[in-house]
């Protein structure tokens, strides 16, 4: 997408979530949606802030989205993943409703798939990158862990954000800790709805190197 700057900010303010938009008078704490802002909720998903943005998150798809996919089937893990999506962004809303940032990206779906892995896979071993001394060394490391320590940090800088939101993030331009954390748990709950019951573990050809980021 190649767009003027000025046409690139009014496309992202048109069909990204802007928190302050998506609220209509946050003066008196009622905060109700523009009927207009409800379609941001899905479109937003598909617009990345760069390509390094856009190829992590397909990445993290990529690796957790497979299995997922495969034992919910195609249509079911479509309204999943977009269900989970529109959730956590719905999320990040409640806890920056003043922010005039507009909120976009697919992580906050993809956090959703990440928390329906766990539950359903989490022996699985996940190759990632450890800092140990000067390098980062290559290990594999259970999902539970990897995504236990993953979800839990998005928490916590989530819960800074609220204190030093221009610091951390939240008015700052920076990540949206709550769409990931939110989405996380929303994919967590709602996971068994659409046909993941219990554990199942999984052969070492589904692990792949996750990366580090948003």
């Amino acid at each position: 997408l190649t767009l003027p700057s000025s046409g690139l900010t009014h496309f992202f303010q048109a069909w990204a979530v802007v928190p302050q938009e998506f609220s209509t008078s946050l003066t008196t704490g009622v905060s109700v949606p523009n009927a207009e802002e409800w379609i941001t909720l899905i479109t937003s998903q598909f617009l990345h802030g760069g390509l390094l943005h856009l190829a992590g998150n397909m990445l993290y798809l990529w690796i957790f989205g497979n299995n997922v996919e495969d034992q919910m089937g195609h249509v079911r893990f479509l309204i999943f993943y977009l269900l989970c999506g529109v959730l956590a962004n719905l999320a990040q809303w409640f806890f920056g409703m003043g922010s005039a940032i507009p909120s976009l990206g697919a992580s906050g779906a993809i956090a959703g798939v990440m928390g329906a892995y766990i539950f359903r896979f989490p022996e699985v071993r996940i190759l990632t990158l450890v800092p140990i001394g000067p390098f980062p060394l290559p290990l594999r490391i259970p999902a539970i862990f990897y995504l236990g320590i993953w979800f839990l940090q998005q928490a916590l800088y989530g819960l800074a954000s609220l204190e030093a939101p221009t610091m951390i993030g939240m008015e700052g331009g920076g990540i949206a800790y709550w769409a990931h954390a939110g989405g996380f748990i929303i994919g967590a709950l709602l996971g068994p709805m659409f046909g993941l019951f219990g554990r199942q573990p999984l052969s070492p050809l589904s692990v792949a190197e996750a990366p580090r980021g948003d």
